[in-house]
């Protein structure tokens, strides 16, 4: 763990190694993954089932490539009492914020007659990749499905691991409760590239997104154009800014609520009281030892862990907005003031009693976001990712008499002929 102060004359180099540490994949992934895409393309369903056989020890054959909509039904069934309810209520939040966020048609004559507009339409089918293993979580698979229900997706695919055949049936109770219609036993890069160019089995959709590995993200981004994909996601990060006036034990357990995803992941704090830092990294010391995911949180708070001691707090908005993290915690007695100056950040936690893993789990807003920096130029998961805008144009006689000796000055300076032609023809030039 790196503990850095402001007003040390290294602290600008110091902070920048910090900004600029990527902890993403390499050059080896990103050949991997090519290999692997090639051949799904190439070979689709047997290379799938060979790669499933390599890394999940999982023969498929027959049947049991899917995981039917009865199986998601009993799993769903299956669940405790408590356990339901809280699906329930975290769906039915998810679900009402991202309603709010469908965009509305326009369609308009303006000045001179000419009529504009847009229509939004839902792709038609979206392929969500749900990771197995240590990140087999139902949470984001809420956070990916029913904003793509929400929008209209007709046709909503699952891929998800089953390692040595074993899936969570938390997943599969998350998939019955978001209305998903085919559920795939394949993951890794090549269930990436079996969603993007379709298999035998499995036919293409037009979006991909849900988090996953290095080799899910690398797929992703050397895939997107074939298919619309949400974002490149890297390892988890989180940023608490915190004012002396906390409790140290519950900014510590924030900070580690994201170290313990990954040992790659990243937390970080900024305050301007060192004795609460120092408290703050004992607490973190005592919490790391509670905790069942105690080796993969010391990995990460040890070698990506960072606490700034700043003068003041004033100084945070601007070391917040060259970090563009995931999570931007804001637990000081006004958060709203240094809100304001926050300009790069893919979700904000305002106030003391706002921890992120609220917004993991039952807020409403979706906890799929930029990492890496990108929340400089990216925005969180949405309706808008599953969704794409058509305008249209309607030109009368009247007003193509209006504007359209501009357009044809404007063909005839670049060159273009015939675009000019098009124009002249109907106005009898």
């Amino acid at each position: 763990m790196q503990r850095l102060r402001s007003s040390d004359a290294t602290f600008g180099a110091a902070f920048a190694a910090v900004v600029n540490d990527r902890r993403e994949s390499d050059a080896g992934v990103a050949n991997d993954v090519a290999a692997i895409i090639a051949e799904v393309r190439a070979r689709g369903d047997e290379a799938l089932a060979e790669y499933t056989a390599r890394f999940d020890g999982h023969l498929l054959a027959g049947e049991n490539w899917r995981i039917s909509a009865e199986e998601c039904r009993e799993a769903f069934d299956a669940l405790a009492p408590d356990l339901r309810a809280a699906l329930e209520l975290a769906a039915q939040r998810i679900r009402t914020y991202h309603e709010a966020q469908l965009p509305e048609d326009r369609d308009h004559i303006d000045a001179v007659g000419v009529r504009l507009g847009a229509k939004w339409r839902a792709v038609d089918g979206a392929g969500l990749y749900v990771p197995g293993g240590r990140a087999a979580y139902p949470s984001s698979l809420l956070m990916n499905a029913i904003p793509a229900k929400v929008a209209g997706v007709e046709r909503l695919v699952v891929t998800t691991p089953t390692p040595k055949g074993l899936v969570n049936p938390l997943v599969l109770a998350a998939a019955h409760l978001a209305g998903v219609d085919e559920v795939w036993r394949v993951g890794g890069a090549q269930a990436v590239a079996a969603l993007a160019y379709g298999t035998q089995r499995i036919a293409p959709v037009d979006v991909i997104t849900g988090p996953g590995n290095a080799w899910v993200a690398e797929a992703k981004r050397q895939l997107f154009g074939v298919v619309g994909i949400d974002m490149v996601a890297g390892p988890s990060e989180i940023l608490v800014i915190a004012d002396g006036a906390n409790e140290p034990q519950w900014i510590a357990a924030d900070l580690l609520s994201q170290a313990e995803h990954d040992p790659l992941a990243q937390a970080i704090l900024i305050t301007d009281d060192a004795a609460f830092a120092d408290a703050v990294e004992a607490a973190v010391q005592s919490e790391i030892a509670l905790l069942p995911t105690a080796a993969v949180a010391k990995a990460s708070w040890d070698a990506h862990g960072v606490i700034i001691v700043v003068e003041s707090l004033d100084e945070a908005p601007a070391l917040a907005n060259a970090l563009a993290a995931e999570h931007v915690e804001i637990a000081t007695s006004d958060p709203e003031a240094l809100f304001a100056d926050i300009r790069h950040a893919g979700s904000v936690f305002l106030g003391r009693h706002t921890p992120e893993a609220i917004g993991d789990y039952v807020a409403g807003p979706n906890h799929v976001l930029p990492t890496g920096r990108r929340a400089r130029f990216a925005s969180g998961l949405s309706v808008l990712d599953f969704m794409k805008r058509t305008s249209f144009i309607a030109v009368s006689e009247a007003s193509i008499g209006a504007i359209g000796p501009a357009a044809i000055a404007l063909a005839e300076a670049e060159g273009l002929a015939a675009h000019a032609r098009s124009i002249e023809l109907r106005l009898g030039i």
